[in-house]
Order: structure tokens, then C-alpha cells, then sequence
């Protein structure tokens, strides 16, 4: 799609924002948030929240994580290597490759057990809460950067359902819907199904296979049960299935983390699949003086990676120089082949059961209460090894590993080294609240947790595949235990009805853990070894929110300031071929969020955001690090959109609906020694399209609608100048139909 065309599609987007008829007044929607485990508005919430409703979800097309972060000040997630890789950061603090998310991810109530489900596709999606700051005194050890809770849709004792088809440029087509209803005479029995289905070809070219890099097909489903057995007792019941098949390892290697010249040249496709299965039950008991929660959930992820490794080109490329150094001579050696190459896979498992039993006062006046307990068991196992591309293609490797190069050279694709892991970890924790009206106008809330992760490591590693001399045992083990208490204090001031003003001091803990194992004798790297070290976040934060203007105006601002104690940054090692995580001592993060939405007219609605955060290392184990920025941190974050909807004149019963969101990155630095930053970012999502009031809608879309071109990652190389880069996808376009019934 060249530039002209992409000019026109936006121009025409927003000239038809004042095309359509107006007709009746709009007013902003009142939004209620659980984001402290109550009901309660947004407005009143003391607490820096991004919510998006039902009605926000449809007009901006979220369908994925990506979608709602892109709309949310001082929140960013960088895409890169696969699937599951997907690095949150939350006012800078982040996650990384292999390590626990950077915040409570929650759907339904049910705590996400593994960062690799993150990225998933969102449907028959009933309301999003991002919440910022530390929130690890009610939603546990992860929460130390924030906490995002997904609501699906539940099931009601109406027969109804929706189908939505769509066509995108890939090309490629999706179709998603549910149906529900009543399952007894009585309606207390209810249920809810919903599926997602989508398939593309993919956007980036790789120009030596002369096919796309990034094909993605994904099958998703979900169903719900609910009971409520008295009027009193009532029980949730979920299940839900993903399956993604897409490709990875499609790296370019370049000098810039603004170098968006160089192609995709990957001999091998490479592979990419995930599947997980979720399930839990939740059941809700009210004593009259409290209501009991009890959920029980399982999870259990699969992924397996595979494809190029380092420097990710062709084997007979003359940069290629695994053809032409001693390396490379010796596996031809061994080989018998005149070409070399190396390829690379990675497997992960992960099966977890987690109980979490809740007791919240139902009074909404005097002293409130919550406390509970949560437990977790998660067995994990994972393998990252390298095998030698003898142009035959590449292999996925999962827990049978292929023969080794010094036992069998003939094997279609020899393994050249492999380090693989098990983990068994066990986590608990108690926590409670304390919510107290001073007066009419102030209340105190005091909350607190206790966290404590043992964690046992036990090398997997055959000595045939030992190849870095690390000098593995096999079945070795390691154990480590982490703790600490997450105590929370917020003062909330409300002036009169249309103001809230806050305070809060807290504190966010995330569990050290395990790199894999001998990577603290191979990887000499200052911050890096087979441990890295737990995190301590202590947040201290102001902030108000008001309506203006007669409630036309709704704005909301906070300022923070964190220190950080084991910031991760990464580091990829290619002596072991292992993804490593290393902490930085000491970070201070300084910012703020400004955020609100207006009433333009009688049916334009303008969103805005804004989003800061300085940050500056402390303290590090390589002190020329002090006084750099930290990793995976955009400087600034910047939203503006505009949403509008009318009836249309000449039709009866149709409304024309129109909205565009306009997102800046800021400068992102991506390493700890500040060797390359990205330059700003800007996009622009477009969509439009008509609506029945009866049951069916059409909507056209373009994502990055101006088709800017960066990199959502840079990794730093094993040597200068050769560093990984992972590519945006260019601008897509598409069109949806929906029919409900």
C-alpha cells in the first residue's frame, strides 16, 4: 500500500467524522472498576487506572494485549523472537525473556501463571483494567509493576449470540463469536461459549525464501458455567484452549536499534507453536457479614521455538562467517559438508495448580476488610540448544534430544549443544485490607502481604551435550527461597463529588529465580550467573481525578517516584547459546501519568494521554553503568484519539461510527550500558463503519495506518555492531461484519 493510498484511507476516515447527521446528545459513560477487589466508580478509585469498557473495546478494535497498552500512558510491551516472548513494562519496570511478568495479569480473577500466555487473542471481552504502581499487597508477588485484569462476558438466562467474519490484507481472514443462554427451565444454570479463529499470511518478507517471515494462524476458545445454586451460593466454571502456529527466529543483525534497512534473510522459516489449556472454578459464598471467595485454577503451556541462529542469514551469504573462521572449519570437519550454518531451538513446559481462598466484609460503611491466602505449584521445564543447519531444514527438539555431532555426524541436523532445566517451584501467600472513613471526606485504606517462593533447579543436561565445558552434572539440583512483606497505605481525600486527590506508599516484590544452569561460569558478564537476584519496588505516589465542565470533561493526573532493587536487563550469549537474565542493583524511577476524555459537540468524544518516566541506574555491578538510563524504558508515551458516533440521516435506524488513535513512543533505550536508543515512534489505527441498531455492523481498519517502520527490539550482540533487531509490522488494513442475534 503506498503512501498516497495511506493518505487517503486516513483522510477519508476523519472527513467522514463530520460527514454523518447529529441527532441526539451523548453522554461520557460512568465506568466502575474492581481495581481494590470492590465495586466502585472510576472516579472514586485512588488509583492510577486505565479501564476500557465494553463499548471502548469495540469502537478501538482491541483484540489483543498490544491494543489496550498502545492506548495507556507509561505502559509498553515489545514484541520479539516468538510468541511468548512479550516484555511488559509498566513505568519502567519490565520483564524479559524467560523471566515472571512485570505485573498480575488476572482474567476473570483467575492470576496468570505464565508470561508465555500474555500475548493471546482477546475475545468476548467485557471490560480491561491496567493498574500502575505496585499493587502486590492484593494481587500477589508479580504485581510489583502493576496488575491488568481481563472480564470476559458471562453467561445470562438470555438465548443470544454474535459472529463477526473479517478479511485483512495479508491477506488473511478471522472469525470470531460465542453463543450463550439458559441451560435449566429456571435460569440458574447459564452458559457462554466463545471462540476466535484467525489466519494470515503474514506482513514482513523474507527476501531470500521470497515468502513472509511472520504467518500466524490461531484457534481460541472459551466456555463458561455458571450456577447459582441459592441465592446465597453461586459457582463459575471456566475453560479455556489456545493453539498458535506462526514462525520465529527471524532476526536481522545491524549496528543501530534505528536501522530499519536491512531484510529478513533467514534460510530456514523456522517454527513456532504454543498451546495452553486453563481451566478454573470459582465459587462465591455470602455469610451475611462477609462474602467467601474460592478459586481453583490449572494451567498447563506448551511452546517449542525453532529456526536460524546468529548471524541469520543464508549459508552460502559471504557475511555468513560461520564459512569462514575456525568454528566454522571444525564443524565441516566433523560434518563432511563444504557449507556450515547454525540453527537453534527452545522448548518450554509448564503446568501449574493454584488455590486462592478470599474473605471481603459486605458493609459498605465503618471499618471494611479483606483477607485471604494463595498457594501455587508450578513444575517447569525448558531446553535451549543449538543444532547444526546442514540446509536440510530444522528440527523442533522438545525433551528427546537429536544425536549429537560427536556421535552420529550424519544426522540430518546434529545437536551441537543443548542446556535444558526442570524447575519445582512452590509459592504462598496471605494477604488483607483495611478500608476506614475517617470522615466523611477521608479514608485510609492499609494493606498487606506476605510472599514467600522456594524455587529447586535440577540440571537436565546430558554430558554429551555439554559442550561449553561447563562441566554439568546431570541432575544436579539447586534451591533458593525468596520472601518478603508488600505493605500498601493510601490516603484518599474527596473534597466534594467531582474531585478525588491521593496518596499512597507501596511496595511490589517479584521472586528471584534460575538462569539455566552453568551460564555463571560461561557468561563472564558483570550482573549475570546462574541466579538472579528477587526485586523490591518502593513507590511512593500523588494524584487526583475530577470531572469539568458539568461532567463533559473527566481528567485524572498522578505522580511517582520508585526505587527498584534487580532490574533485569538481558543478555543473549552465544558461547552457550543460552538467554540470560542479569540484575541491576539499584534503579530510580521518576514520573507522572495525565490522562481524560472530553465531550467535543454532541457526539465527538476526544481521549488523551500522557505519560513520563525518567529513569536512572544507582547502583550496578559495572559501575560505568551508573547514571544510565534503564532498559526497555520509553522516556515518554503519548495518546490522542477521537471517536465519533451519529445517526445517519437518510437511514433509518443506522448510526456511523468513526474513531482514530494516534500513539507516540518516546526515545527507548534497551540496555543497561546505553549503546543504542530508538528514536521516537508514531502510529496511527484508523477505524470507521456503520451499525444497525437491529443486529449487524460493518467496520473497515488500518493499523499503523501511516505505516512507519521501526524496530520493537534491539538486543545487544556478541560482539559490536552485530546486534539483534526485531522488525514492526508494516500497515494493515481490513474489513469486519458482524451479526448478532
Amino acid at each position: 500500500m503506498n503512501r498516497s493510498k495511506r493518505t487517503l484511507l486516513s483522510t477519508a476516515v476523519l472527513a467522514a467524522l463530520v460527514a454523518a447527521e447529529s441527532a441526539t446528545a451523548a453522554m461520557l459513560e460512568e465506568v466502575v472498576v474492581t481495581a481494590r477487589k470492590r465495586a466502585e466508580t472510576l472516579a472514586e478509585s485512588p488509583i492510577s487506572v486505565k479501564a476500557f469498557t465494553d463499548s471502548e473495546i469495540r469502537a478501538a478494535g482491541i483484540q489483543s494485549p498490544q491494543d489496550f497498552v498502545n492506548l495507556t500512558p507509561n505502559v509498553t510491551l515489545v514484541q520479539t523472537q516468538s510468541t511468548g516472548n512479550s516484555f511488559l513494562n509498566i513505568r519502567g519496570v519490565s520483564s524479559a525473556r524467560n523471566s515472571e511478568l512485570a505485573a498480575a495479569i488476572l482474567i476473570d480473577g483467575v492470576l496468570m501463571s505464565n508470561p508465555t500466555q500474555l500475548n493471546q487473542q482477546l475475545f468476548d471481552i467485557q471490560q480491561v483494567e491496567v493498574l500502575r504502581g505496585p499493587q502486590g499487597a492484593l494481587y500477589g508477588r508479580n504485581a510489583i509493576g502493576g496488575a491488568i485484569t481481563i472480564t470476559t462476558k458471562k453467561p445470562s438466562d438470555e438465548t443470544e449470540g454474535e459472529i463477526q467474519v473479517g478479511y485483512e490484507s495479508a491477506p488473511g481472514v478471522s472469525v470470531k463469536g460465542y453463543m450463550g443462554g439458559a441451560l435449566s427451565d429456571d435460569g440458574s444454570v447459564t452458559y457462554r461459549i466463545a471462540g476466535s479463529y484467525q489466519d494470515h499470511d503474514g506482513y514482513l518478507r523474507n527476501t531470500y525464501l521470497k515468502d513472509e517471515a511472520d504467518p500466524l494462524k490461531d484457534t481460541s476458545f472459551r466456555a463458561r458455567i455458571n450456577w447459582d445454586i441459592s441465592d446465597k451460593l453461586t459457582t463459575d466454571f471456566r475453560v479455556s484452549y489456545s493453539k498458535l502456529e506462526t514462525q520465529a527466529f527471524y532476526f536481522v543483525i545491524g549496528d543501530q536499534a534505528d536501522n530499519t534497512d536491512l531484510e529478513i534473510m533467514t534460510n530456514n522459516p523456522g517454527n513456532n507453536e504454543r498451546e495452553f489449556v486453563s481451566a478454573s472454578f470459582k465459587l462465591d459464598y455470602d455469610m451475611g457479614f462477609a462474602s467467601l471467595s474460592a478459586i481453583t485454577a490449572y494451567d498447563d503451556v506448551t511452546e517449542v521455538s525453532s529456526g536460524d541462529q546468529f548471524n541469520f542469514l543464508p549459508r552460502e551469504h559471504p557475511f555468513n562467517y560461520f564459512n569462514n573462521d575456525g568454528f566454522g572449519g571444525f564443524i565441516k570437519s566433523l560434518t563432511g559438508d563444504a557449507l556450515t550454518d547454525l540453527s537453534q531451538n527452545q522448548y518450554l513446559e509448564v503446568e501449574s495448580l493454584s488455590q486462592e481462598v478470599r474473605l471481603t466484609s459486605n458493609n459498605e460503611d465503618g471499618l471494611r476488610w479483606i483477607a485471604g491466602a494463595y498457594a501455587i505449584q508450578t513444575d517447569r521445564y525448558i531446553s535451549t540448544g543449538s543444532q547444526i543447519d546442514r540446509g536440510l531444514g530444522v528440527f523442533d527438539v522438545e525433551k528427546t534430544f537429536r544425536d549429537s555431532v560427536f556421535v552420529n555426524p550424519a544426522d540430518p541436523s546434529p545437536q551441537l549443544g543443548i542446556l535444558a532445566d526442570g524447575q519445582d517451584n512452590f509459592a504462598w501467600a496471605v494477604f488483607g485490607q483495611l478500608a476506614y472513613d475517617l470522615s466523611d471526606q477521608l479514608e485510609a485504606t492499609f494493606s498487606l502481604r506476605y510472599d514467600r517462593d522456594t524455587r529447586e533447579n535440577t540440571a537436565l543436561t546430558p554430558p554429551v551435550y555439554d559442550v561449553t565445558g561447563l562441566g554439568l552434572v546431570f541432575g544436579e539440583s539447586r534451591k533458593e527461597s525468596w520472601s518478603a512483606m508488600q505493605p500498601k497505605l493510601t490516603l484518599r481525600y474527596r473534597p466534594n463529588d467531582d474531585w478525588v486527590v491521593y496518596g499512597d506508599l507501596s511496595r511490589g516484590f517479584r521472586s528471584g529465580g534460575f538462569n539455566q544452569t552453568g551460564v555463571g561460569v560461561g557468561v563472564p558478564v558483570a550482573g549475570v550467573d546462574d541466579l538472579f537476584d528477587e526485586q523490591i519496588a518502593d513507590n511512593y505516589e500523588i494524584g487526583a481525578k475530577g470531572e469539568l465542565l458539568d461532567g463533559r470533561l473527566r481528567v485524572s493526573a498522578a505522580l511517582f517516584r520508585t526505587n527498584l532493587e534487580g532490574a533485569y536487563f538481558f543478555l543473549y550469549d552465544p558461547g552457550t547459546n543460552t538467554q540470560n537474565l542479569g540484575s541491576i542493583d539499584e534503579v530510580e524511577y521518576t514520573g507522572l501519568e495525565l490522562e481524560g476524555s472530553a465531550l467535543i459537540g454532541e457526539y465527538l468524544t476526544a481521549f488523551f494521554g500522557m505519560g513520563l518516566t525518567d529513569s536512572e541506574i544507582q547502583k550496578a555491578a559495572d559501575p560505568s553503568q551508573v547514571g544510565n538510563q534503564a532498559p526497555l524504558v520509553s522516556e515518554t508515551t503519548f495518546n490522542l484519539g477521537l471517536q465519533y458516533r451519529a445517526p445517519l440521516r437518510a437511514v433509518d435506524n443506522m448510526e456511523f461510527f468513526a474513531r482514530a488513535d494516534y500513539q507516540r513512543l518516546g526515545e527507548t533505550w534497551w540496555e543497561p550500558n546505553n549503546d543504542s536508543s530508538r528514536s521516537p515512534v508514531n502510529t496511527l489505527d484508523v477505524r470507521a463503519g456503520i451499525e444497525s441498531i437491529d443486529n449487524w455492523s460493518v467496520t473497515v481498519w488500518a493499523k499503523n495506518a501511516t505505516d512507519q517502520e521501526y524496530n520493537t527490539e534491539y538486543s545487544p550482540g556478541p560482539a559490536p555492531g552485530f546486534n539483534f533487531l526485531w522488525k514492526a509490522q508494516p500497515v494493515r488494513y481490513g474489513i469486519e461484519f458482524t451479526k448478532w442475534f
